[in-house]
């Protein structure tokens, strides 16, 4: 058995060694864009090896099930040009694909992708006119050295035979299985909750070091596997058509603004709370009891009363909220580097008018890929569950809530000013754990989610009190919003209902004029208004952000939300939803408005226009 292990762990070894030459020929094609310092070109091959080691179990998964099934059965034989082959025929493909890619990434700034074959398959005229610039000889020169060099190393690593081992039928079918759930394992990239993905390879603010982290390879499979760049599952109108539809809805938006600060140049603090559904806060008509501290923040700050969540996922929530991008449905942007990195973002902006940014989560940042999203957005600082003690790490999906917002005041004490922080919590999620006693005992979900939602509301409480003690609390405008909205608790919003996607959204804290401090303001907008009103506030250009609105001036009043494979809108007359797999309208607010087809053919044509921009990107 070790000597067989021995086979399998050389050939593996292999593979890794020759990822290593193709990062470093990455970065050496790439040295000119590398103002960085030794430290930090080493950390790429450090945090690449995750996925360099699930690309070479992926690769030796053939391999693997041809050796066991000739350990299985000694009297079938397989001539050694057969493994030889699939080798040179494989280093031929990487090498293949590494030397596109150093062309892609040179003209894209991102990785090679399903979208750059598609092209290549649909339109190779321009696909040819667009690699028309590239060095050729140094491409051609590039290749053959990949693939000399690999072969060479090839005959002196991976054992190309199959040593014979003496061992009974059963402990060879209990080793086999052994070597595939190893091999599972890898490909998986471990026991933790998330599977692997391009976040585990990113540990930079500097995109350029985090593109050479990931396996080129790797994400190219996982890419393509996806066809994240297919066609547009939402085609309604022309084109044209849909955009001039859009259009309508952004009429007037930069018209008469109101300005609630005192200042410009705020402190700003940004609390993304986990499944804080409307129906949970009495400022808003629901339940009483919940959040006592919310409803004591509104009192004394502004209180937008019909906002709606983009989708109802938190990575769609962080895109909608952080870049003003709506959700897409069917698909997360977030979890696409090369597609996410276009997008705008509070945090670049900020950090580039002198701003000191800063993330905080307690749970796993690699968790659908959020920690790239964060680390390519201006964030300066990353805090997650990483950057805890094992033993504050009490809950299933990382560090309970009243950790992290000690950790943010903390840290936010020692930042300098003006600041922008984010701080995503995560009790409040299933399975609705507790770090001490629930306030809602029982053991129905109904009450598990009311008791995690008051925790969750007592911690922001004390640390709004604790805040108001330190220097720079004075400061600082507080903006709270949900991630999306909930089923729970009154299980009485299915997936279409517009009512499911409603969330608080408050603005608080002393920077508010007197004049606006507890005031309700019933405009209805989006997770995605949020960029734009807070930029026009700061008198910051929001222009780059096409589809936030400022909730603060006289635009219309609307808000899209969507769901797998189904979108809706709310305007102040009508609220309706459409179900995209069987093409008809399943929710209207009111049954005999007159202009229903009107406002669904909004709703497809935003639909359209989202998923297009997303296909684009």
């Amino acid at each position: 058995m070790l000597k067989t292990l021995q086979v399998l762990l050389r050939f593996v070894c292999f593979w890794l060694i020759f990822f290593f030459i193709d990062r470093s020929i990455f970065l050496i094609f790439f040295s000119d864009k590398l103002a960085v310092s030794p430290h930090e070109v080493v950390s790429t091959y450090v945090n690449g090896l995750r996925l360099d080691f699930s690309t070479a179990v992926y690769i030796s998964a053939i391999p693997l099930l041809i050796y066991i099934v000739l350990w299985l059965f000694p009297r079938l034989k397989l001539s050694t040009s057969v493994p030889r082959a699939y080798v040179y025929i494989t280093i031929s493909l990487i090498t293949l694909i590494s030397v596109i890619n150093l062309n892609i990434y040179r003209e894209w700034g991102s990785k090679v992708n399903y979208r750059a074959f598609q092209l290549a398959f649909s339109s190779p005229n321009e696909a040819f006119a667009s690699a028309a610039s590239s060095p050729l000889f140094l491409s051609v020169l590039i290749a053959v050295l990949m693939i000399f060099i690999g072969i060479w190393l090839s005959k002196r690593i991976i054992q190309f035979t199959l040593p014979d081992v003496m061992m009974t039928l059963w402990v060879k079918v209990l080793s086999a299985l052994l070597f595939i759930t190893m091999a599972g394992l890898i490909i998986r990239g471990g026991w933790q909750l998330a599977p692997i993905n391009p976040s585990m390879a990113y540990f930079s603010n500097k995109p350029i070091l985090n593109h050479a982290a990931v396996n080129t390879h790797w994400n190219l499979l996982h890419d393509w596997l996806k066809k994240s760049a297919g066609d547009n599952p939402y085609k309604y109108f022309p084109q044209h058509k849909a955009n001039a539809l859009v259009h309508q809805l952004y009429a007037g938006k930069g018209e008469k603004s109101i300005f609630l600060l005192t200042t410009q140049r705020p402190n700003v603090v940004l609390i993304i709370l986990e499944s804080f559904t409307a129906d949970i806060i009495e400022s808003l008509g629901g339940e009483k009891g919940i959040t006592p501290g919310i409803d004591k923040l509104v009192r004394s700050g502004v209180l937008f009363t019909n906002i709606y969540a983009s989708g109802d996922r938190t990575d769609k929530g962080l895109t909608a909220i952080l870049s003003g991008f709506p959700s897409q449905a069917i698909r997360s942007i977030v979890k696409e580097n090369n597609k996410h990195e276009k997008l705008p973002a509070i945090a670049a902006d900020l950090q580039q008018t002198g701003y000191y940014t800063s993330f905080f989560y307690g749970g796993e940042s690699e968790f659908s890929n959020m920690k790239s999203y964060i680390l390519s957005h201006g964030f300066d600082n990353l805090v997650d569950q990483n950057s805890f003690k094992a033993a504050d790490k009490n809950s299933k999906w990382g560090t309970h809530d009243h950790i992290v917002f000690k950790r943010q005041l903390t840290d936010l004490s020692k930042h300098q000013q003006p600041f922008f922080s984010t701080l995503l919590t995560l009790s409040n999620h299933e399975p609705f754990e507790l770090p001490g006693n629930p306030h809602y005992p029982g053991p129905a979900v109904e009450n598990k989610f009311r008791s995690t939602a008051f925790y969750t509301d007592s911690v922001l409480h004390n640390y709004i009190e604790k805040a108001k003690q330190t220097p720079w609390y004075n400061n600082t405008l507080f903006i709270i919003v949900a991630d999306h909205g909930h089923r729970l608790p009154g299980n009485k919003y299915e997936s279409f209902n517009p009512g499911r996607y409603r969330i608080p959204l408050i603005f608080f804290g002393n920077v508010i004029k007197e004049e606006f401090r507890g005031k309700k303001l019933n405009k209805i907008g989006s997770q995605t208004d949020i960029a734009t009103t807070l930029l026009s506030q700061l008198n910051i250009s929001s222009e780059k952000y096409k589809w936030g609105q400022n909730l603060l001036n006289t635009s219309k009043e609307f808000a899209f939300f969507n769901w797998d494979n189904g979108f809706g809108i709310v305007t102040p007359e009508q609220s309706t939803s459409f179900d995209n797999v069987g093409k008809h309208v399943i929710y209207r607010r009111k049954e005999n408005y007159s202009k229903n087809d009107s406002l669904v053919n909004m709703g497809k044509a935003y639909m359209q226009s989202v998923f297009q921009q997303y296909i684009n990107y």
